[in-house]
């Protein structure tokens, strides 16, 4: 089994009172716990993939569905969404080396909004999913909302536009003394 797989395990309790495990396996973030450069984040990828569910759930929503068909698959994977954002939000706030970090906490904090509009649609008037049929979505939604606000507290936090770290030298004189030799 590879070093680098995570195995995340949910378990909830639905609206017909049956329990629902969900395994969710990624791969394909690593811990670059030897920090080279083949150990690579995609970013772009991840953040499409994110966007792309969620306008297929924000789509789902729109169409006369039976909400109670859709409602276990459509909050697993709303409930998906937000593990990976956590995923990449733990990576991008512990790697500070990104070439284009600005550009990185831009696409996130982009995929967060895509998110919380999401689950201001869920919660509107307009969406399937109504309290009176699943009466445990105000909770849930009101939990992811509450991680959502966090992971972009956290980025908006980890990352110094690039105007104001033009000004920094590259490379402190610590640094450039020990790359030249001299103490």
């Amino acid at each position: 089994m590879p070093d680098n797989l995570n195995i995340y395990v949910k378990i909830t309790l639905n609206s017909s009172k049956y329990v629902t495990l969900c395994l969710y396996f990624t791969e394909f973030l690593t811990d670059n716990k030897d920090n080279s450069m083949n150990k690579r984040i995609n970013f772009e990828d991840t953040i499409f993939i994110l966007n792309v569910r969620i306008r297929m759930i924000r789509d789902l929503m729109q169409l006369d569905t039976d909400a109670e068909v859709f409602y276990r698959q459509t909050m697993g994977d709303i409930e998906f969404i937000s593990m990976v954002l956590d995923i990449l939000t733990d990576k991008f706030v512990a790697n500070l080396k990104f070439l284009d970090r600005e550009t990185e906490a831009d696409n996130i904090l982009d995929a967060e909004w895509q998110y919380n509009q999401l689950l201001n649609e869920i919660t509107s008037n307009s969406s399937p999913f109504t309290p009176a049929l699943f009466p445990e979505l105000p909770v849930i939604i009101a939990k992811l909302k509450t991680d959502s606000v966090k992971r972009k507290k956290q980025i908006e936090e980890s990352y110094v536009p690039s105007e104001q770290t033009s000004n920094e030298p590259v490379v402190s004189h610590a640094e450039l003394n020990g790359l030249l030799g001299s103490a």
